[in-house]
């Protein structure tokens, strides 16, 4: 059965557009119409339609504003345009315009990508809560990407019909690496010296917590000295983690595809706050054959084979304990290698992007039925907990 399926989604750059592409061409692959509406910025729009997706322009931004009535305005424009069978939120942004903008008429799926409250500041908190809280009575299926953030949700009391469905990755995309590999790919970054090298792919924000690592690393360059850290990608908080970074770490700046600096990499670091969970760039690095190191966010350990935790899962800020695990692995290359070739192997077996669209058509058919079944089928399943 062919299906119109709209994806809205803000933001359009990073982690949440890798997901939605994947999802994209999945669904393009499938033999259905698939519409992305998202801002003009960012990557999305182009990787969308290179993926096979019709792409129409939402301009949002990323946090609630005076502009935010116009925003589901242009939102109820764009459902009107598609017609869609379902609509599938991606992000704060999104889920709160979009909610607001359709109430439930449509079959609607939410996926937070990570809870918003985390984000908020103290003053905002509370309202950002009730928010949650009262906006899931118009999703008939949010989506969550572990069972640990699915806990976080239930626990802060947001009740509604939740579905875990996994971040994947696309496996052809993520080659594994060797020797030749590993030397070629610095070759082409331009990564002149020879001495181990960890690399964050992530938004310069406070939620990747690099000045966190960048703590940790002052410590490293002390036990190290021929270590070099590159932090790949943008954000608001380039200026200050610049101001503060020493001459060995780099910063090479936002990029559309990130495998060559996994491949070029001894290890890849995520020194998050929080989480949706389960972040792309971990799983990436892991499905290129490279070690990783963590901070234990809910959801971290869902995606690493057991035997990693001890070097992968570090405390949230805590730079100390940080430098303890990225050094253990920068000095034992032979240890970072054989948990790289586990993890590549992890990843293939348990998130294959294949399989997380085949998945999120089990939540479009579940959110379809509840959708069938009526506003009162909404309000005697809104505190129903399970998972689909």
């Amino acid at each position: 059965m062919t299906r119109t399926v709209l994806h809205i989604a803000q933001p359009s750059d990073a982690g949440v557009a890798r997901v939605v592409t994947d999802l994209a061409a999945g669904q393009c692959a499938h033999g259905d119409r698939v519409v992305v509406a998202c801002p003009a910025d960012g990557t999305l729009s182009c990787t969308a339609a290179q993926r096979g997706a019709q792409v129409m322009r939402w301009d949002a931004v990323r946090s609630p504003s005076p502009a935010l009535p116009r925003e589901v305005a242009a939102v109820r424009r764009i459902v009107d345009g598609v017609r869609p069978d379902v609509v599938h939120l991606h992000s704060a942004k999104a889920g709160l315009a979009g909610r607001l903008a359709i109430r439930g008429r449509l079959p609607t799926v939410y996926q937070p990508h990570a809870w918003s409250f985390d984000a908020a500041t103290a003053a905002l908190r509370t309202a950002v809560v009730q928010w949650e809280r009262a906006g899931a009575r118009w999703a008939h299926r949010v989506v969550c990407v572990s069972e640990g953030e699915r806990a976080h949700g239930l626990a802060t009391g947001i009740r509604c019909r939740y579905a875990v469905v996994r971040n994947g990755v696309d496996l052809d995309w993520c080659h594994p690496s060797d020797a030749s590999s590993h030397a070629a790919a610095r070759h082409r970054l331009g990564v002149s010296f020879g001495g181990p090298l960890a690399v964050c792919v992530a938004r310069l924000c406070r939620q990747k917590g690099q000045d966190v690592l960048l703590d940790a690393w002052d410590r490293i360059e002390d036990l190290i000295p021929r270590a070099r850290l590159v932090l790949v990608g943008a954000g608001p908080d380039r200026a200050v983690l610049a101001a503060r970074a020493s001459p060995g770490v780099c910063f090479a700046g936002a990029v559309v595809d990130p495998h060559d600096w996994y491949i070029a990499a001894d290890l890849v670091v995520l020194a998050s706050r929080w989480e949706a969970g389960m972040a792309l760039a971990p799983l990436e690095a892991m499905a290129c054959s490279r070690p990783v190191v963590v901070t234990d966010v809910p959801g971290a350990r869902e995606f690493l084979p057991p035997r990693h935790v001890p070097f992968a899962i570090v405390p949230l800020e805590e730079p100390v304990a940080l430098a303890a695990a990225l050094s253990r692995l920068l000095t034992d290359p032979a240890t970072g290698r054989a948990l790289g070739e586990e993890a590549r192997t992890h990843i293939r077996r348990h998130h294959d992007v294949r399989h997380v669209v085949e998945r999120m058509y089990t939540v479009y058919d579940d959110a379809r039925r509840t959708w069938s079944a009526g506003p009162d089928s909404m309000e005697r399943t809104t505190g129903d907990a399970s998972v689909p």
